[in-house]
């Protein structure tokens, strides 16, 4: 007969290997691979950040490069939650004299004046972000210095 405490090494031994085999989680929602290119007016977006926000998780971003990106939520390039996501892209530059030049119109900065919406229902790599001047063009607001 085994002694009680090989008994309970036994038992605890199972229970570890259960909890291995059932996965402990990190708490974090179930990422999906994302990325693809922001355009404007059909050109790819020299620079600037893309931040997509679902209605109930962590928003996901990335810089821009020549209209590239890879989401990511809690690491670069770590993906996005799947579902419907309100989208902004910031795209700016300092001037230098206290301004900023604007690479994509201001509206699409805020995810409350950008009208943009993409749906995530898996992995992708060509999502297409489409931005429009409409009958404007880059700009420099500029800045006061004090």
């Amino acid at each position: 007969m085994k002694s009680l405490s090989t008994q309970l090494a036994i038992l605890l031994s199972g229970i570890m290997a259960c909890l291995l085999l059932a996965g402990c989680g990190d708490g974090r929602p179930t990422l999906v691979p994302v990325s693809g290119k922001v355009m404007i007016d059909g050109q790819p977006l020299k620079k600037g950040y893309i931040r997509v926000l679902p209605v109930d998780a962590r928003s996901s971003g990335s810089s821009v490069e020549n209209g590239a990106f890879t989401l990511g939520t809690y690491e670069p390039g770590d993906g996005c939650v799947t579902g419907k996501h309100k989208v902004e892209v910031v795209a700016s530059e300092p001037t230098g004299d206290g301004g900023t030049r604007w690479l994509a119109p201001k509206k699409y900065a805020n995810v409350e004046t950008a009208e943009l919406n993409v749906t995530i229902d898996g992995p992708t790599r060509d999502l297409i972000v489409d931005l429009k001047w409409d009958g404007g063009k880059p700009f420099v607001e500029t800045g006061t210095k004090e």
